[in-house]
């Protein structure tokens, strides 16, 4: 007897594609260490002009409002106050501090496939921000994010391949002491990820509690001070050309402990920064090699990334713009200026 011929269940195109993007990518999209710095937007003259303003910014203009403690410390290894009472860096002093900073270091994972090796052109794609705000799944609405967010979105980060390294993203405006705050993030990020994190610090009392829970998770004391898993994100240079002390006195801390400092230098152009192009480079670039003298001082070699971050102004709203011409060059041109002094 023969059987009759099975019928087909018909699949529409729609249900095709959906199916088609829930399947795990056979290739990383953004693999760990891929080259960059493809895009070379200024020539050598630029960069040579531009750097020589920078360091003509540091010798003559100078940074206000050195903490004490760094302004003993950096006239020891050759600053000076000019007549206006701020701190100077010589041209001499700024190329030694260079030539002995640090190159290369590894920004470890808890689980050692995860890490990773800063420096050269080597490109990682990771998270960033602090927003006060998340869009609920549920609800479709904007509302305030929480600790459990940013937990979720840990996870999350946890698994994406493309994801090397995860920065809390969110603030958990449902803890409200600062301590509390700083010591919970740090916790979310260790229960949700084995890969590298960062975050922050909002003053540098909390430096000690956190890294001691990191030793108690990585196997004891001074574990993580061996192989550090998370980086500090701070920014010790409030633009235009000033030090921030609370963000110095973390910067400390995070020294004593073993952690890598990200120092980000936010200028936005228009604003707390020149408009012009070539302006705006060289006073961001001066403000992060102020920031690299910063933690040099106190120990030299000591690993930090150069993070010369410009945003741009919209001079009719006064509103920040995430992107566009001159933000995208900006943001090309100062990794080229800062893979240029290696």
């Amino acid at each position: 007897m023969q059987s009759k011929p099975r019928k087909r269940k018909k699949i529409s195109a729609r249900a095709a594609m959906h199916a088609k993007r829930a399947r795990a990518p056979e290739i990383n999209p953004c693999p760990p260490g891929a080259v960059g710095g493809q895009y070379r937007p200024l020539s050598t003259i630029d960069i040579e002009k531009i750097y020589t303003s920078a360091l003509k910014i540091l010798s003559e203009i100078g940074m206000g409002e050195a903490p004490s403690v760094l302004e003993q410390q950096a006239i020891k290894a050759g600053a000076y106050q000019n007549d206006a009472g701020r701190l100077c860096f010589s041209k001499s002093m700024v190329e030694d501090i260079i030539a002995g900073a640090c190159r290369q270091f590894v920004l470890y994972g808890r689980d050692e496939k995860h890490n990773i090796e800063i420096g050269d052109d080597k490109v990682y794609f990771g998270t960033g921000g602090a927003a006060v705000q998340t869009l609920d799944l549920d609800t479709h609405q904007y509302r305030a994010a929480t600790l459990c967010d940013l937990y979720d979105f840990t996870r999350l980060a946890d698994t994406l391949t493309n994801v090397s390294w995860f920065t809390r993203c969110c603030v958990a405006t449902d803890v409200e002491d600062i301590a509390e705050l700083d010591i919970n993030t740090a916790y979310a990020l260790l229960k949700g990820t084995t890969k590298p994190v960062g975050t922050s610090f909002t003053v540098a009392s909390t430096v000690n509690p956190i890294i001691d829970m990191f030793d108690l998770a990585a196997g004891g004391p001074g574990t993580f001070k061996a192989k550090p898993f998370c980086k500090a994100h701070i920014s010790p240079v409030i633009s235009p050309l000033r030090y921030g002390e609370d963000a110095f006195e973390v910067a400390l801390a995070c020294i004593e402990r073993g952690v890598p400092l990200n120092n980000i230098i936010a200028a936005q152009s228009g604003a707390t920064s020149p408009a012009t192009i070539a302006g705006m480079l060289s006073c961001t670039l001066a403000e992060t090699l102020a920031a690299l003298v910063m933690v040099n001082v106190f120990a030299p070699g000591y690993p930090m990334i150069f993070s010369n971050w410009p945003f741009v102004i919209d001079l009719r709203t006064g509103s920040i713009i995430g992107s566009g011409g001159e933000i995208s060059l900006l943001n090309a041109a100062s990794p080229h200026l800062s893979n240029w002094r290696g």
